[in-house]
Formats: C-alpha cells, structure tokens, sequence
C-alpha cells in the first residue's frame, strides 16, 4: 500500500496550480528586472531581442491564467524562462545569481 505523504506529494508535483503560475510569473519577472539592469556592453540589440521575448511570454502567461489555461501559462512561462537563461548563457546578460539563473 502506498504511503499517503508520497502520494500527497506527488499529486502536488503533478499539478499546475495558480499559486504554481504565481511563484513562477514573479520569478521570471524579478529575473527579468536584474537582466535589464545587466546587459553586456555591445550586447544592447541582442538583449533588446531577448527582453521584448520575455516580456511577451510573461504576458502570454497572465492571458492564458486570466482564462483559465493554466497549463499553457506555464508553458509560456517556462519559455520565458529559457530566453533569459539562453541570455546568459551567450554573455548577453552578465548576472551572477545561480538561483534565478543558468550561469557559467
């Protein structure tokens, strides 16, 4: 017989909940903002590029929640996500904070 923790916890690992696109609509946005403030020198047209993405998936996420789509407002969040983690990774955005962010 299953453990009812176990299955608790993961039945909580499966599921997209509000406060899921909530926690990941402010981490993405505070990443987002220390981006901004981090761009490489030389590196303004790539970063322009890369925040006009984000900022579009971040709103595409709050469409998809107002409406109910939860799983396509994480997916979108997660693209997000990817765009400024791929900022990073190709020196556009010069961050350091391992916990917002894929670094080197």
């Amino acid at each position: 017989m299953p453990d009812k923790y176990v299955e608790k916890t993961k039945e909580k690992k499966d599921k997209i909940t509000i406060e899921k696109i909530e926690k990941y609509q402010k981490l993405t946005s505070n990443a987002l903002e220390i981006a901004k403030k981090s761009i490489t020198r030389g590196k303004e047209k790539e970063a322009k590029e890369i925040i006009d993405m984000v900022s579009n998936y971040l709103a595409d996420a709050g469409h998809f929640k107002e409406k109910g789509d939860l799983v396509n407002s994480f997916a979108t969040l997660n693209y997000a996500h990817g765009w400024l983690d791929a900022g990073v990774r190709l020196d556009v955005f010069d961050v350091k904070d391992n916990k917002l962010f894929t670094v080197r």
